[in-house]
């Protein structure tokens, strides 16, 4: 039996990804570790094989058991993901003390350890979007999320860890398994929605001089694309540092919403919306991964061209789902979109 991995965040949207994954090649020596509670996560988990399901407060124990000895790597995507908690001292427990016990574990052990750090970081980007290791220092995020991520990435490189760790920098991630973080899912996902609703897609109005509606920027990456950069480190294990996980290439929200409606084979009805105001001074205008450092650790495959992964999420996952009630669990590798040429 092949040593056990443990992923954390695994009823999650990466994480669910990402069990998937391990599960085509073989591995179900799995620890998933989720809180579910009363969520809806849980359906997440269906079609995956796995050894066993804890709940975070339990994972420490499990690892100072005689099980934790042969533990091989240890995938940390579990944390709080939304951007609009104010609670400061939960997401300080959640994200930065809890994943810097696992860190030190890991390390104390010798368990190849990756976890998700993210382009929240970069707060407005004014100093770019670099993940060199002379530029984190000089970040300024602009909510505690991104805070309480940045306080590990932080942490970690004042003590030299990242020769040893990967920390990955998730940028606009979206695809399957991810509606049950409601309103902190995918614009694709909430396009879908509106569009089965209304017929339209509705973009925030631009604020800024010289940026036109819609055509504010994000690196949009597929859950494909990233849980491939995951396995990648975890392969690899001569490659680490604090590495962004995202495309390289900005395109616009104009962009992704002609992406919907030419995946579901429907005319485009744009309209825009006034931007909240508790948000307009905190909103990016622009987000693009600099991978240098990517492509430098040996990750060589080419990224799914947004149409493609926005045309796939959206037949093979969103409109079954709303259909049938259901996810579209029988989905294999095989029907996975090509990547960009």
């Amino acid at each position: 039996m092949s040593p056990p991995v443990v992923v954390t965040g695994a009823a999650g949207f990466i994480g669910r990804n990402t069990v998937a994954a391990l599960n085509r090649r073989g591995i179900d020596d799995l620890l998933l570790v989720d809180r579910l509670r009363r969520s809806e996560k849980w359906r997440n988990l269906r079609g995956l094989a796995y050894e066993d399901l804890i709940e975070p407060d339990a994972l420490f124990a499990w690892l100072e058991s005689s099980r934790g000895a042969r533990v091989d790597a240890i995938i940390h995507l579990g944390a709080c993901s939304s951007t609009t908690e104010t609670d400061a001292g939960f997401l300080l427990e959640n994200n930065y003390r809890y994943t810097r016990r696992l860190g030190e574990w890991a390390l104390a052990n010798g368990v190849r350890f990756i976890y998700a750090s993210s382009a929240a970081t970069y707060g407005d980007g004014s100093v770019g979007y670099s993940d060199a290791d002379d530029i984190t220092p000089r970040l300024a995020p602009l909510n505690m999320y991104g805070y309480s991520k940045h306080m590990f990435d932080l942490w970690a490189l004042r003590r030299g860890l990242f020769d040893r760790i990967v920390g990955l920098k998730f940028f606009n991630v979206f695809g399957p398994y991810e509606q049950h973080k409601g309103d902190m899912r995918s614009v694709v996902a909430k396009a879908f929605d509106e569009i089965a609703e209304s017929g339209h897609v509705s973009l925030f109005r631009s604020y800024r001089d010289g940026i036109a509606d819609g055509e504010q920027q994000r690196d949009f990456i597929y859950v494909d694309d990233a849980v491939r950069v995951i396995l990648h480190f975890m392969d690899h294990r001569d490659a680490s540092g604090l590495v962004n996980c995202g495309t390289g290439r900005a395109r616009t929200w104009l962009d992704l919403a002609r992406a919907v409606f030419k995946g579901l084979e429907l005319p485009a009805d744009i309209r825009f919306i006034d931007m909240p105001e508790v948000i307009r001074d905190r909103y990016q205008y622009f987000t693009e991964a600099t991978i240098d450092k990517l492509r430098a650790s040996g990750f060589r495959d080419p990224f799914i061209e947004l149409e493609d992964a926005v045309s796939h999420y959206a037949r093979h996952y969103l409109a079954p789902e709303r259909l049938q009630g259901g996810r579209a669990d029988g989905l294999t590798a095989r029907d996975t979109p090509g990547p960009r040429s």
